[in-house]
């Protein structure tokens, strides 16, 4: 297959560690954790992935302006700005909150990149975002700029071939590390990512089941999202692309709160991974997912299985706004 161009902008391939104390811990399958949290460090996680080929065409197309969405502490946005400042671009961020959003985490380096805040409520952004910023695309234009719109998450066809390049790396270290891993296991924000390994999984026929584990809404939304982002991917491929629904899988029941929002058992086993790999998880995204997959195991869904690959998908920052939820881990 001929992959659509992009742009270098990540450290990559990025590394795959087996998670020894954990997996004898556990007592299941053997873990191992594909280091995507460190594809940089201002540009650090998953979203960087995707962002080499949506900011690629971008720029083949002449933006000279950026314009996404997201929450606070939203790791896309801050990627996306850092990527900016890099590429010399201005970045227009909408951002659910408000002014008085405590300057810390990703929000304080949105600022530093130089990023543009929007504000937006938490009703407006789940309704009309993407109106939003088509009519920040629109005032951009009318000043004489040309305005590229990034979906939420990068979860965008084009956006997608970062993790397809991602199976590929998963399927050189398998041959180098002469491991087989039966299942690849991500969180699940807004579905790009696993669009993009499930899409590289069926298109090279390969036998891993790629699993996601779901951090906000519910499983219909990321069915209806995933099969959106294939749809877009399409565009891009030189064969036609089809797949069945059920091959799609998604494990319910570990959004707790809500997105964003954890429980002590989350945190727990954040310092666990900690403690015991030297692993540091967020409490957004990994360690949410993190925690369903070692409740998963410990119920007997990965039963029959001998090795199963989680993707870190980065989202540090995101720990120092929330540290005063890790008070317990000190007493």
């Amino acid at each position: 297959m001929i992959m659509p161009d992009k742009l270098k902008l990540a450290n990559l391939p990025t590394r795959i560690e087996r998670l020894d104390r954990m997996s004898a811990q556990l007592g299941g399958p053997t873990i191992y954790i594909k280091r995507d949290d460190q594809t940089g460090t201002e540009l650090t996680g998953n979203k960087i992935r995707k962002l080499e080929y949506v900011l690629g065409e971008a720029v083949k197309q002449g933006a000279d302006t950026l314009i996404t969405c997201g929450g606070v502490q939203s790791n896309h946005c801050r990627t996306t700005a850092a990527a900016a400042a890099k590429l010399g671009l201005k970045t227009i961020l909408l951002l659910q909150g408000n002014e008085a959003s405590p300057v810390e985490g990703n929000y304080l380096l949105d600022l530093l990149f130089g990023a543009e805040i929007r504000w937006v409520s938490e009703q407006d952004y789940r309704t009309r975002r993407n109106e939003m910023m088509q009519q920040m695309k629109e005032e951009a234009e009318a000043k004489g700029h040309h305005a590229y719109i990034i979906p939420e998450g990068a979860s965008s066809g084009i956006g997608a071939f970062g993790y397809y390049a991602a199976m590929e790396e998963i399927l050189q270290e398998e041959r180098k590390l002469q491991v087989s891993f039966d299942a690849v296991v991500i969180a699940m924000g807004s579905g790009g990512t696993y669009a993009g390994l499930f899409m590289a999984q069926q298109m090279l026929n390969t036998a891993h089941q790629i699993i996601g584990i779901n951090v906000s809404h519910h499983p219909g939304y990321f069915q209806g999202a995933v099969a959106q982002v294939l749809h877009e991917a399409a565009v891009y491929l030189d064969k036609p692309f089809t797949y069945n629904d059920e091959d799609i899988r998604i494990i319910d029941g570990y959004v707790g709160r809500g997105y964003a929002a954890g429980s002590p058992e989350e945190r727990a086993l954040i310092r666990d991974a900690a403690g015991l790999e030297g692993i540091l998880l967020d409490p957004v995204y990994t360690g949410k997912a993190f925690y369903g997959l070692v409740q998963e195991i410990g119920k007997g869904r990965f039963a029959g299985m001998n090795n199963i690959l989680f993707i870190h998908t980065g989202g540090l920052f995101g720990l120092f706004p929330q540290g005063h939820e890790f008070q317990f881990v000190t007493q």
